[in-house]
């Protein structure tokens, strides 16, 4: 029996596609299935994120200068794995090349598409979902809603409810609509509405035909459009301008103004969840695809389209400011969940900054690129840096340029691209020294003296660092402000260069201080880092009890804030501070994990040069602990386990095995 890898589900707007795709999904997992992979595309403005929204849907945060289609293909390898591409239309053409690279590259690959339209690709099963059955499952659909609404027909209005479900078509997005609808009106006042849609004015004497079901669904929100109160229309039109997930304090930021008070926008908001028009999912909302086309159309006839847009870009690019503001703080990981999820609409704001507030973008791109590059977008980070430093330069904004060519750089290095990190580094300096910008001067000593640590130059890197922090000491004493990010930055890559020149005692002693720092602000990405030094030296030092205590601290703060990168660092340690004592299972299993985890990542040298030897250290000392034959099983035991199984085991729980 031939195995279909491309299914298709299709069907008009509204009919049930993801929710099939959602329940299919389900089964299989329940059954034992292959590992799914859920990419929701109705984030996406255009194509240009398409393979990088696909790569975070599967876990992947590449680091590598390659193109993300082909770290996603050599990721998924030989694995059994399904990708469910949710709403693929509106980037059809951008969806088929990246189906047919995927399949062609993958050979054990399902993909799992919801569509209005269909690919047209060889071998492509085309699954059509009809509307449901007018007298039976749209009946129950509609009252099952309508009682979870508080509201039940009465026995005489049941009749009703069948003709309802049948001019409705069996749509389940419409028959929701209207169930929501019943908090305000009776099921025949709704059979009595007009049955119209918004691109047509009752005057109009020639009408262009539209498919009766596209028809159908736009009169299900027309009904539901005429059922809001007037301050709930609006603030319908004006969430169109979101296209991810959303909360209640941000609802009230983008759309108060005007009629609609603070006030006004929590109790609308309330009153669209009812009627069904917006999602809800646990603290968090959205509006469906289909539902937020109909509001941006209110919203362009209202004439405000524009401005939101001009709204929606200043709000993210304060949540931005206020991230970087408080990073080394205890608000750090809660910062950088934020930002990452709130990936669509960044890159939204800042295509917009492109065009209208190019100084702004160059903000957006500058903060933004320090938290995308450790989240695994560092294509991203690069795409929109490049775009906002070329855009222009109006001369107000010195020091932002200065931190954006820094941030550019650091993405260059961390994918391997020593020359053009290095010479970014070089620009940095000079724009800083320009400038005479402290926290300038430090940034720029921080990128190049990765370059050099990157490439083993350590006691070049030293003495580049040491040299940064005692010109900053030196001007005025007053180094904190505004220059805090960056010495502490300098202070720990000075710890790398203190160990990687021998100097133990030393680096153990700064890392001791700052690590006490940065638990005391409740930081957790530069306190990861001591961790990892301190680790380090106890290996070198040959302490194994201690090197696994600092292993495992490492590994805490950097599931704290999700960095995949930093986590994948911290299980090679784990596993050679496993081997130092004494554990060569462990050592296996942590090695294993912490492959799987580097094949997400990507990166080029799997961290500092010094680490190699360390992991060398680590798997010989394990094979002779355990048997070469035991160590290979293990290892390859823990690289297909479940990643999140494997940390919970790390973090002191029972081997998934």
């Amino acid at each position: 029996m031939k195995v279909q890898r491309l299914i298709t589900v299709t069907g008009t707007a509204g009919v049930g596609k993801s929710r099939l795709a959602r329940q299919v999904v389900e089964r299989e997992q329940a059954a034992g299935g292959d590992e799914a992979c859920w990419a929701d595309l109705w984030q996406l403005a255009d194509e240009r994120m398409l393979a990088a929204l696909v790569a975070d849907a599967c876990g992947l945060s590449d680091h590598t200068p390659r193109m993300p289609l082909d770290v996603i293909g050599q990721w998924i390898g030989e694995r059994e794995l399904l990708i469910v591409l949710d709403s693929c239309e509106h980037v059809l053409p951008a969806c088929r090349r990246v189906v047919e690279t995927l399949l062609d590259k993958c050979p054990h690959l399902t993909i799992l598409a919801t569509s209005r339209e269909v690919f047209r690709l060889d071998d492509e099963y085309v699954v059509v979902v009809e509307p449901l059955p007018y007298a039976t499952d749209a009946a129950e659909l509609f009252l099952q809603r309508a009682g979870q609404m508080g509201v039940t027909p009465q026995p005489g209005e049941l009749n009703q409810v069948t003709e309802l479900c049948t001019y409705l078509d069996g749509l389940p997005l419409a028959l929701e609509l209207a169930a929501g609808a019943l908090r305000h009106s009776s099921v025949a006042e709704l059979l009595q509405r007009p049955r119209h849609d918004l691109h047509r004015e009752e005057t109009t004497p020639v009408r262009i035909p539209t498919p009766r079901r596209h028809e159908v669904l736009r009169t299900a929100l027309g009904w539901s459009h005429e059922l809001c109160t007037p301050k709930e229309r609006l603030l319908w039109a004006r969430l169109s301008i979101v296209l991810g997930h959303f909360d209640a304090p941000m609802a009230a930021a983008l759309c108060a103004g005007g009629p609609l008070s603070a006030r006004d926008v929590e109790v609308a908001l309330a009153g669209l969840v009812d009627k069904s028009v917006v999602t809800r999912r646990g603290e968090r909302y959205l509006l469906l695809d289909t539902v937020r086309e109909y509001g941006r159309l209110w919203l362009t006839q209202l004439g405000e389209l524009d401005t939101m847009a001009t709204t929606h870009a200043a709000h993210f690019l304060s949540l931005a400011r206020q991230a970087d503001a408080t990073w080394t703080s205890a608000e750090q990981s809660g910062w950088y969940r934020t930002i990452k999820d709130a990936h669509p609409d960044l890159c939204a704001a800042l295509d917009y900054l492109l065009d209208h507030q190019v100084d702004d973008a160059v903000e957006l791109a500058t903060l933004t690129g320090f938290y995308w590059t450790c989240c695994g977008h560092a294509h991203t980070a690069q795409e929109y840096l490049a775009r906002a430093l070329q855009a222009g330069d109006s001369g107000q904004q010195a020091a932002t340029r200065q931190r954006a060519v820094w941030a550019l750089g650091l993405t260059h290095l961390l994918q391997g691209n020593h020359a053009t990190g290095t010479e970014l580094a070089r620009q940095c300096l000079a724009l800083a020294r320009s400038d005479q910008d402290p926290s300038g001067l430090l940034r720029a000593a921080y990128l190049q003296a990765m370059s050099d640590l990157l490439q083993g130059n350590a006691g070049q890197a030293l003495d580049l660092l040491e040299g940064a922090l005692q010109a900053a000491h030196e001007d005025n004493g007053a180094a904190e402000q505004p220059a805090g990010h960056a010495m502490m930055m300098c202070r720990m890559l000075r710890l790398f260069a203190l160990t990687g020149v021998g100097r133990l005692e030393e680096s153990r002693d700064a890392a001791t201080e700052l690590r006490a720092e940065c638990v005391a602000m409740g930081e957790h990405w530069i306190r990861s880092y001591t961790e990892y030094q301190l680790c380090v030296i106890a290996l070198r030092e040959q302490h194994g009890d201690a090197a696994l205590e600092h292993a495992r601290a490492m590994l805490a703060s950097k599931q704290q804030i999700g960095d995949t990168f930093g986590i994948a660092l911290g299980l090679d340690m784990l596993a050679a501070s496993y081997s130092a004592s004494g554990d060569g299972r462990s050592a296996a299993l942590a090695s294993g994990g912490g492959q799987r985890l580097w094949e997400a990542v990507g990166h080029p040298q799997r961290g500092a040069p010094d680490v190699q030897p360390l992991r060398e250290f680590g798997e010989n000392t394990a094979r002779r602990l355990v048997g070469a034959g035991a160590y290979d099983t293990y290892h390859r035991q823990a690289a297909h386990a479940d990643p999140a199984a494997m940390l919970a085991w790390a973090a002191g729980g029972e081997a998934p095995l």
